[in-house]
């Protein structure tokens, strides 16, 4: 059987999915712009981009990755172990720059069947003896992304994708678990007003239903900063091309920074949206609980 042309993608699993499948989607396009446009400046020892060692120096939170290669001789080709290897190689990199960040834990014993089953993995051929498996799972907190099958196809695109996978399980792990606690005490006038625009009498609306409100605002903030950052990733990777085409090394080495930049002030940006997110919901709660009080 010759591998599948169109390699399964990886699977996602989100607790809250309309939160974080918004930063997701921030975050993926921020990353995209990065990785497309820096992918060949790789560092001679462990031959990561400069972009994914940046992101993985900078992780918001601790990331576990359960790496599964089951592949019995006689169901598994050279072709398909080879690239197995690789991807072992790319994970110990991945794991090295982040700074005792990423955990790697590998398993490739047949005993582990049942575990990577439980992890997501797919098994494959099938036809040609013992099952297959040869995926990863990827975990931060509560936050977790399958890839259910990996294939050699997948390659070119996979230190990408398991950049972006590291960056999203991260950064809303980070973002569901903030505790906007100063601005809950003593709230802003901004605060206030932005509660107020959304629910013009509080006396009206439950606590359940103001979450319902405020997250469909930050389902529409996250949208306008989505299209800010396309608008800037977009300028950035034009920056690069130039200087590429230019053949001007410390130009092309300064679009790279500021292509750089633009994606962590676009991600500092959709923090900050989270956190009033939060914000709001636990001002609301501390509003409706003193109105319950008066009333008695």
């Amino acid at each position: 059987m010759k591998p599948n042309p169109n390699p399964v993608p990886p699977q996602t699993f989100r607790p809250q999915p309309l939160v974080l499948a918004c930063l997701a989607f921030v975050l993926g396009i921020a990353l995209t712009g990065i990785w497309f446009h820096q992918h060949h400046a790789v560092s001679e020892s462990d031959g990561l981009s400069v972009s994914t060692k940046n992101l993985l120096g900078q992780l918001a939170a601790p990331v576990t990755i359960h790496y599964y290669s089951l592949l019995p001789a006689g169901s598994a080709d050279a072709t398909l172990q080879a690239f197995a290897g690789r991807v072992a190689h790319l994970l110990n990199a991945m794991q090295a720059a982040s700074g005792g960040k990423i955990q790697l834990s590998s398993f490739d014993a047949p005993a582990s069947a049942d575990a990577a089953s439980a992890d997501g993995l797919k098994p494959f051929n099938l036809d040609k003896g013992d099952a297959c498996f040869l995926g990863l799972a990827i975990a931060s907190g509560k936050n977790t992304e399958a890839f259910a099958r990996l294939a050699p196809e997948w390659e070119p695109a996979l230190e990408f994708d398991l950049a972006r996978a590291i960056q999203r399980v991260t950064a809303t792990a980070t973002a569901t678990s903030a505790r906007p606690a100063p601005e809950v005490d003593k709230p802003s006038p901004e605060i206030i007003a932005s509660i107020n625009r959304l629910i013009p009498d509080a006396s009206a609306v439950s606590v359940e239903q103001a979450s319902q409100i405020f997250h469909d605002e930050f389902v529409r903030q996250c949208g306008e900063v989505g299209t800010e950052v396309e608008a800037q990733i977009s300028a950035a990777q034009q920056q690069v091309l130039q200087a590429q085409n230019g053949g001007d090394a410390a130009a092309l080495e300064a679009a790279r920074k500021n292509l750089a930049q633009v994606q962590v002030a676009q991600g500092e940006k959709l923090k900050e949206v989270a956190a009033q997110l939060q914000t709001r919901l636990a001002v609301f709660q501390r509003m409706k609980s003193a109105t319950t009080n008066e009333a008695k």
